[in-house]
C-alpha cells in the first residue's frame, strides 16, 4: 500500500517554480481568481499579482475559461499554488517577439506614446521603443517642432509597420524598426523621385532637419541638403537663423546624383543676388579707392564702397618681385587701385596695384577723365538766359 503511495505521489505533475502552465479558472471573486492547474490543489492569482490585471482584463475573464499562468511559489503557507497571469503573458509575449527576430516578420501595431528619443507601439502586448533614427522617411517628413510633445503627439493612435530589430529580456529592451519594415517601399519612393527630379526644378518642400553644415529639406518624400553656403546671400552662422524645422520652403535643384541618391538644393538661387547690383557701377579698367582689410600669403584684399571686398594677387602688388604684401602696403592704408578682372558668378573682383599708371589704360583714363570735365562743364546755371545789360534796361 505505501509503496502504491509513493507511484501515485511520483505520477502528479507538481508545479515547478518558474514555469508556465495552461489552466481553467475555477472562480472568480474582487480578491482572488482560483485556477486549477491539475495539480492536487488550484491554484490563486490575489494579491498584487491580480492588482496587475487591469478591469478590462479581468471583466473578459470566464469561469472555465483556459488561461496560461506563471508558477511564482509551488506551495504558500496555505498550501496554495501561487500564480501570476501577467508574468505568464509576458513571458509568452517575450517569446513570440523573440521569434518575430528569427522570422523577420513585419508586425502591424498602432504608436501608443514617445519619449524624447522617438515613438513607442504596442508588439505582442509589450511596449517597443522606435529610435527616432529608425522612423520612416514618410512619417519623419512630416514631423514638425522642436520638442517631442510638437513632433511626436499628432501621431499617437496612428497605425504603424514595424519589425523587431532587438530583444533583451533581462534589461527589457524592445527594438522596433519602421525603416526596416519599409526599406523596399522607402527605397523605391526616393528612387522614383530622384528619377523626377531635374537641375533647375523649384518645388516646395518643409524642413526635416538642421545642422552645423546645412539644412534637410524633404520633396515629395526624399530629403535633400541644402548646403549652407545655398542658403543665403548674407554671410550665416548656422542654418537656424533663416530656417526652423517644420518650416515651408521653396527650394531649386542644383545637383542630382542618381548613383549615389543625394539631391542637392539651393534657397538662395530663387532669391535676387545683392551683389550684381553692388557690382554694377564697377568696369574692367576702372580706378577705385580701396581700404586694405588684410594681407595674405597671396595677397591682400582690398575692400570698396558697398562692402564689395577684392583681391589684389601678389603679383599686382608691384612691378619687382614681391615676396610678402607687407613689403608694399598696410592693413588699414587706402590705396587707389585699378579693376582688372570681375567675376560676378563666383562674387570676384580682380584689383592691381602696379597697373594704377599702365600705359595700356592711358587711352581709357583719359576717356574717363575727359567725360568728368564735361560732366562739370555741363552746369544747369550756364544755360540760363543772361541779363541784359544794364545801360539797355535803362533806356527802356
Amino acid at each position: 500500500m505505501e509503496s502504491l503511495l509513493k507511484e501515485q505521489e511520483l505520477s502528479v505533475d507538481l508545479p515547478q517554480a518558474g514555469e508556465i502552465r495552461k489552466g481553467v479558472i475555477a472562480s472568480i471573486s474582487p480578491s482572488q481568481i482560483l485556477i486549477s492547474i491539475g495539480a492536487k490543489s488550484e491554484g490563486v492569482v490575489s494579491g498584487r499579482e491580480l492588482d496587475q490585471l487591469t478591469p478590462k482584463e479581468i471583466e473578459a475573464l470566464q469561469v472555465g475559461q483556459e488561461v496560461h499562468v506563471f508558477v511564482i511559489n509551488p506551495e504558500d503557507a496555505n498550501g496554495n499554488v501561487v500564480l501570476s497571469m501577467k508574468r505568464a503573458q509576458e513571458q509568452i509575449s517575450w517569446d513570440d517577439v523573440e521569434k518575430l527576430v528569427t522570422d523577420g516578420a513585419v508586425v502591424e501595431s498602432k504608436i501608443v506614446g514617445f519619449n524624447k528619443g522617438g515613438l513607442i507601439a504596442a508588439v505582442e502586448g509589450l511596449r517597443g521603443f522606435i529610435p527616432s533614427s529608425q522612423i520612416g522617411a514618410l512619417r519623419r517628413s512630416q514631423i514638425t517642432g522642436e520638442t517631442p510633445e510638437q513632433k511626436y503627439q499628432k501621431m499617437i493612435g496612428q497605425p504603424i509597420s514595424v519589425r523587431v530589430i532587438e530583444v533583451d529580456r533581462e534589461r527589457r529592451r524592445l527594438i522596433l524598426s519602421e525603416r526596416a519594415a519599409s526599406t523596399e517601399s522607402r527605397q523605391s519612393l526616393k528612387e522614383r523621385v530622384i528619377d523626377e527630379l531635374e537641375e533647375g526644378q523649384t518645388y516646395t518642400g518643409r524642413v526635416t532637419s538642421l545642422a552645423n553644415f546645412g539644412a534637410f529639406i524633404n520633396i515629395n518624400g526624399a530629403d535633400g541638403l541644402v548646403h549652407l553656403s545655398e542658403l543665403s546671400w548674407d554671410h550665416i552662422e548656422h542654418p537656424r537663423e533663416v530656417l526652423e524645422v517644420g518650416q515651408e520652403v521653396k527650394v531649386k535643384v542644383i545637383n542630382v546624383d542618381r548613383e549615389k541618391k543625394r539631391i542637392g538644393l539651393s534657397v538662395r538661387a530663387l532669391q535676387d543676388d545683392p551683389w550684381r547690383s553692388r557690382i554694377e557701377k564697377y568696369t574692367v579698367g576702372q580706378l577705385v579707392e580701396g581700404k586694405i582689410t588684410r594681407l595674405t600669403k597671396f595677397g591682400a584684399f582690398a575692400r570698396l564702397d558697398d562692402d564689395v571686398e577684392g583681391l589684389i594677387h601678389i603679383s599686382e602688388l608691384a612691378d619687382h618681385r614681391v615676396e610678402h604684401p607687407k613689403e608694399v602696403i598696410k592693413e588699414g592704408e587706402t590705396k587707389t587701385l585699378r579693376v582688372i578682372r570681375i567675376d560676378a558668378d563666383q562674387h570676384r573682383i580682380g584689383l592691381s596695384l602696379r597697373k594704377v599708371d599702365s600705359a595700356a589704360f592711358a587711352d581709357k583714363d583719359f576717356k574717363l577723365l575727359t567725360a568728368e570735365f564735361d560732366s562739370e562743364d555741363e552746369d544747369p546755371a550756364d544755360d540760363a538766359p543772361l541779363d541784359p545789360p544794364a545801360e539797355l534796361t535803362e533806356g527802356n
